[in-house]
């Protein structure tokens, strides 16, 4: 009785032996010859020839309509473009100009330059676009007004430009329009008055007055005047109930009437 159960263990180690060492079915012995084989990465001939049931298979499909049992590493390749630089081309054409910018701020002001050199003169211009006109004249005989308006001419001539002056009339005539300068200067008589205007045709403008006195003197009227072409300017020697009289003699000039143009009026 005892004989025959130590032979039922032994025969039932016997037969548990084989089950837990060896493999228990060809597919299980294939999958470790395949696992222990050594694959590259990078060739896939080398992939598994069926489908994997790995959890997190590649999603790319390679040879077969397979997929790999892992994932494949993505390669991006760099190129180091110093080594492969070649010879300077040619130089290109100008592009077009851009739009202008914004103005900028004005710069500050620079040093004064050197002076220049003097250039040379102008044309001369034409002699009728040069506006002159003065006259200067003087009387050497004394005058007693023997009516009540007398106009007083003069005998001697320092200036006349252009004949502006006429010297028989004893006025001077506007030829060339604009601000006018003039100038009286009168010898008194002893003991006679001297009464005397400056004339814009007929409208008497300013006066040149002396009293009576046994001491006679120098008088002196000026006026500016504007003119208009064909203006009269003279002298008129104006008598009231007392003698009028101007001094002179035929050595000396004591009487003296000046006008020159200082602002023509130019179109």
């Amino acid at each position: 009785m005892v004989a025959r159960r130590l032979l039922g263990h032994v025969l039932l180690f016997i037969f548990l032996t084989p089950t837990t060492g060896a493999p228990s079915s060809e597919p299980i012995e294939e999958e470790t010859s395949i696992q222990a084989k050594c694959v590259r990465c990078c060739d896939p001939y080398e992939y598994p020839v069926r489908p994997t049931t790995e959890a997190n298979p590649s999603s790319i499909p390679h040879h077969g309509g397979y997929y790999p049992p892992y994932p494949m590493p993505q390669i991006h390749p760099h190129i180091n473009i110093t080594i492969l630089k070649g010879e300077k081309g040619d130089r290109g054409d100008r592009g077009p100009h851009g739009k202008l910018g914004k103005e900028g701020p004005v710069g500050l002001r620079g040093p004064t330059g050197s002076k220049g050199d003097v250039g040379q003169a102008g044309i001369p211009g034409d002699s009728y676009k040069q506006h002159y006109s003065a006259f200067s004249v003087g009387r050497k005989k004394g005058l007693h007004s023997s009516d009540y308006y007398q106009i007083l001419v003069f005998d001697t001539t320092f200036v006349n430009l252009f004949g502006h002056f006429n010297m028989f009339k004893g006025k001077f005539y506007c030829y060339v329009p604009g601000i006018y300068y003039f100038n009286l200067n009168i010898h008194t008589w002893n003991f006679k008055e001297t009464y005397l205007h400056i004339m814009k045709n007929d409208q008497d403008m300013v006066i040149c007055y002396a009293q009576p006195s046994d001491r006679s003197i120098m008088q002196s009227q000026s006026i500016m005047l504007e003119l208009q072409e064909n203006d009269e300017v003279w002298v008129r020697l104006y008598k009231r109930e007392r003698e009028n009289a101007v001094y002179s003699d035929d050595v000396d000039v004591y009487v003296t009437f000046n006008g020159y143009l200082i602002k023509p009026y130019i179109d």
